[in-house]
């Protein structure tokens, strides 16, 4: 007992006092669920209910999903969030009082160089930064993109040759990766960075890092919210500061270079958005500054890198398991394109199976597999009171694997989504690219991008599985939604090829 008069009575009353404190502080956002009638798992001291049904974040909806229905409470360590599922509810949170109570995305705060991007922005910037990229993102644009998207999925096919001939096992998302790379560059500034040649290029490399946040980082931020001013003032990120620095040396060159060639101006986004500078000079801030600019190139480049190749790889992978729905869908590109023919951008928006097959394989594995919103007032929705700030989850992942909403969830069945089922799914149920007005600003280049290479990979070659191939997929818990492992496969040549 001697270490009991180690210490003076004043230190002692200190250490309990902040003992006392701490352990206060680790509960005392709990209980808020409690008080609005909404259940949820138990929450843990700092931790919550976090991994309560799995370590991986959308699995562990999943499990919420199945124990509590479309309305659970959650704790993100400290922070309480609402879970919901509900398609009635989604519309009014989405859509009715998009603008009026759930404009914004949670804000991390940590953001960096990417603080002012179309996709973190909030209420008047977000919406003028949204309305002045919404054009070029039109289907006129995409038109006129598309001659270009089609030199990087001929590249792609031709990569992939030497692999059919051989017979040789790869990873898929090593041949989609550049390809959504190229497009993605070539359509936002006009530089054909040819991927193909050198996929383990340093934009590629740091477009895998930079959605693979620090566990520990968002667990102090989370915890310790009372740190974030200061974490921002010594420029803390969740994003890595060598990626978006990488990304802002890149982007001033490519606009030198543009200046220096000024004879030539491309229609590109990044013109799109030099445009807006200058399009009405008597309207105070009506364009974007430099920095947003460097901020929309950057997310669209890393941001769309990732999820459109990974949306690649998870058909190739579900195809290869499906092989009776990939034949299918090959008959539809025969018939569409026959003997090899040019693929054309109207006839290829206008198949039906290939749209299906698509938004199946979205279904099972959307780009995104949460979105949320924060409630800026306190509002009332289908007798739930949403306290102001609480934030608001939608798990897309588990909504679209919900037992009472779709027929077999679990199955990769593309005709779910054909013409005469179409109008019977609700479309609150269904959210790969979300809904309303915040909802995903490049969905449509997106799809053309998907699709054009999947038809043309699917002219020549089929999937299969092989010994490698890892059936079912294990999750990664970390980013975006992906497999732990690259996903591997075999391309062989069709006979009629």
């Amino acid at each position: 007992m001697g270490f009991l008069y180690f210490f003076s009575l004043e230190t002692w009353i200190l250490l309990i006092a902040f003992i006392c404190i701490f352990i206060m502080y680790g509960h005392w956002t709990f209980g808020v669920f409690e008080k609005m009638g909404v259940l949820g798992p138990k929450p843990y001291m700092y931790w919550g209910s976090i991994g309560r049904f799995n370590s991986v974040y959308y699995l562990d909806d999943h499990g919420g999903a199945r124990k509590y229905g479309r309305v659970w409470g959650t704790y993100e360590f400290r922070r309480p969030v609402l879970a919901v599922m509900d398609p009635d509810m989604l519309k009014i949170i989405l859509v009715k009082e998009c603008f009026t109570y759930f404009t914004n995305r949670r804000n991390l705060r940590l953001n960096g160089d990417l603080y002012d991007s179309v996709s973190i922005a909030e209420d008047d910037q977000w919406r003028r930064i949204r309305n002045i990229l919404s054009p070029s993102f039109a289907s006129g644009r995409i038109k006129e993109m598309f001659s270009t998207m089609k030199h990087h999925s001929r590249k792609l096919t031709d990569s992939l040759r030497s692999k059919a001939d051989n017979a040789e096992v790869i990873a898929i998302k090593d041949f989609f990766g550049p390809y959504s790379m190229d497009v993605i560059a070539s359509t936002a500034f006009s530089v054909d960075l040819d991927s193909f040649s050198n996929p383990s290029g340093p934009l590629i490399n740091h477009a895998g890092k930079m959605f693979r946040i620090s566990p520990l980082l968002f667990i102090f931020q989370a915890c310790f919210p009372i740190f974030l001013p200061l974490l921002e003032l010594l420029g803390v990120s969740f994003f890595p500061k060598s990626s978006s620095d990488f990304c802002r040396a890149f982007l001033k060159k490519v606009r030198e270079d543009r200046d220096r060639n000024s004879h030539q101006v491309p229609r590109d986004m990044l013109q799109y958005m030099i445009n807006s500078q200058t399009a009405n000079k008597e309207k105070q801030n009506n364009g974007l500054t430099d920095h947003e600019i460097n901020s929309q190139l950057t997310i669209f480049l890393l941001a769309g890198y990732e999820t459109s190749a990974a949306t690649l790889s998870f058909l190739a992978y579900n195809l290869a398991l499906k092989p009776e729905v990939m034949t299918r869908l090959q008959e539809e590109i025969d018939s569409t394109f026959p003997d090899k023919g040019p693929v054309q951008y109207e006839a290829l928006m206008q198949m039906e199976y290939l749209d299906g097959v698509v938004n199946e394989s979205l279904k099972l594995y959307p780009p995104a597999a949460r979105m949320e919103r924060i409630a800026k007032e306190t509002v009332q929705i289908k007798g739930i009171t949403i306290p102001k700030d609480m934030g608001v989850m939608v798990p897309v992942y588990a909504l679209h694997r919900d037992p009472e909403l779709w027929t077999d969830p679990e199955e990769f069945k593309p005709e779910r989504f054909s013409k005469e089922n179409k109008q019977n799914i609700n479309p609150y149920t269904y959210l790969p690219f979300g809904i309303g007005p915040r909802n995903c600003l490049g969905m449509r280049l997106a799809l053309v991008t998907v699709k054009l290479a999947l038809v043309e990979v699917l002219q020549r070659y089929s999937f299969s599985v092989c010994k490698e191939t890892e059936i079912p997929l294990e999750m990664d818990p970390q980013g975006l939604l992906g497999s732990l492992r690259p996903i591997k496969l075999k391309v062989v040549t069709r006979s009629n090829a």
